[in-house]
């Protein structure tokens, strides 16, 4: 950003909710003042270490023992022993700003127009939208890729890391919703006959590789894996895999993978390999 607009300047655009400064650093930004942190910002402020005293911030996570503010849940923190080794571990759960916290971009919103930052809205987040063969499209063609017949088709939602990121807590708690509810492709024709035209096998980071629950009359599963003999890849860890795409500029590779020798077997790790 070349300059930074004026206070008086905001809103950036008339519609837009009291004093927002959505799309100041890009429509789909998700950083906000985040943004000023440059390196050259971090290396200018690493001048302030003189003499490497270190001074905790934190407030301790089981400081509000009665009752949080705004009612939110207390810490609970259970210590059980694991015999016959003389080990102990520990499960806590917490609510995230029952004790010191940095408030997040999704906590609060304009209150009139319910809106959070950059227009996002309480659906966008806790709805989980379905990818589209358009939106897929849109990617392939972002990175310079074009399919070619026989291809496996490898999906990172990023589901990964927003698994990884949840406390134990809610990730249990997650576990109990029925029927549980993932992003992923859509049920549509058009993503039937696109895979059709196209793929050997499909895969992806999320557990079920379509949206679930179903957004219509039927599931990929039925078709592509009982109406085609087409496998279904899921809960490949993409992580590493996107990393070294988006450094080296390529998104098409080799693929390996070897499953298990059980003869009528129902599924099988994947022991799967990009090679480049």
């Amino acid at each position: 950003m070349d300059k930074l607009p004026k206070y008086s300047e905001l809103p950036l655009k008339k519609d837009d909710p009291f004093r927002s400064a959505w799309g100041l650093y890009g429509k789909d930004d998700q950083l906000g003042f985040l943004n000023r942190l440059t390196d050259e910002v971090v290396l200018e402020a690493a001048k302030e270490i003189q003499s490497g005293k270190r001074i905790s911030l934190n407030w301790p996570l089981d400081a509000q023992k009665d009752i949080p503010f705004f009612g939110r849940q207390t810490f609970h923190k259970h210590v059980y022993a694991k015999p016959p080794r003389t080990v102990n571990d520990d499960t806590w759960s917490f609510n995230t700003q029952s004790s010191s916290q940095w408030d997040g971009l999704r906590h609060f919103a304009y209150q009139k127009e319910a809106q959070f930052y950059n227009g996002v809205t309480m659906s966008d987040i806790h709805d989980d939208p379905a990818s589209t063969v358009n939106g897929i499209q849109a990617v392939a063609e972002a990175q310079g890729v074009s399919f070619k017949f026989g291809d496996i088709l490898i999906i990172r939602s990023g589901y990964m890391v927003a698994y990884n990121a949840k406390p134990r807590a809610e990730l249990q708690s997650l576990a109990k919703i029925v029927p549980p509810t993932f992003s992923g492709v859509e049920q549509s024709e058009e993503v039937l006959e696109w895979i059709w035209e196209n793929f050997a096998a499909v895969a992806g980071d999320q557990p079920s590789f379509e949206c679930w629950p179903s957004q219509t009359h039927f599931l990929l599963h039925e078709v592509l894996l009982a109406g085609w003999g087409c496998p279904i890849g899921e809960m490949f860890d993409l992580e590493a895999l996107a990393e070294h795409c988006q450094m080296t500029g390529r998104y098409t590779f080799f693929v390996t993978s070897e499953v298990c020798n059980v003869p009528g077997g129902v599924a099988s790790p994947p022991n799967i390999l990009a090679i480049f």
